[in-house]
């Protein structure tokens, strides 16, 4: 039989037990959504710019970032709003082999990653252009890390388009 001091230390310790296994947890910063990946709170838009080393137009507002990590691989997301020329070359930069182009939406997102950016789905965006292209096999040495990378385009009032970009 435990004496009334070990009894509360071994409730305490089953309390701060069952404490640190639910709900989220914080790590040096880094919020943990769930137990398989976490949005890496320090990175943002300059770190997917650099991963998919894409040069974010200087004209470009409402620039948005994250970083999604995963076990197997993390992915990078980027939106920013520019001029139609801007985001045009922005998906010939990556040599696809084919331009955008409308895409049937018959598929559900894969998740709500651009939904944590406050930003809609692409694929859900009526009118929106896709073009995806994995940069090791079109020989792309400035990408040599990048496995793949896709570009949605939606179209805004006027010269505008908002650009969304998801890599891993």
């Amino acid at each position: 039989m435990l004496r009334h001091g070990a009894r509360l230390c071994v409730t305490a310790a089953a309390v701060l037990l069952l404490a640190s296994c639910s709900g989220p947890d914080e790590d040096d910063g880094r919020v943990v959504e769930g137990r398989d990946w976490h949005w890496d709170t320090k990175a943002g838009a300059s770190e997917a710019s650099a991963f998919m080393n894409i040069a974010v137009p200087g004209d470009a507002t409402q620039t948005k970032g994250a970083v999604q990590v995963n076990p197997q691989e993390d992915v990078y997301l980027l939106s920013f709003v520019t001029s139609e020329k801007n985001a045009e070359g922005i998906a010939e930069d990556l040599r696809p082999e084919e331009p955008l182009k409308a895409r049937a939406r018959d598929f559900a997102p894969e998740g709500e990653r651009f939904g944590h950016l406050g930003l809609p789905e692409p694929q859900t965006l009526k009118g929106a252009r896709w073009a995806g292209v994995c940069p090791p096999c079109v020989d792309d040495d400035r990408r040599k890390k990048v496995q793949w990378i896709e570009i949605h385009v939606q179209r805004l009032k006027g010269d505008q388009s908002r650009v969304y970009l998801q890599a891993f």
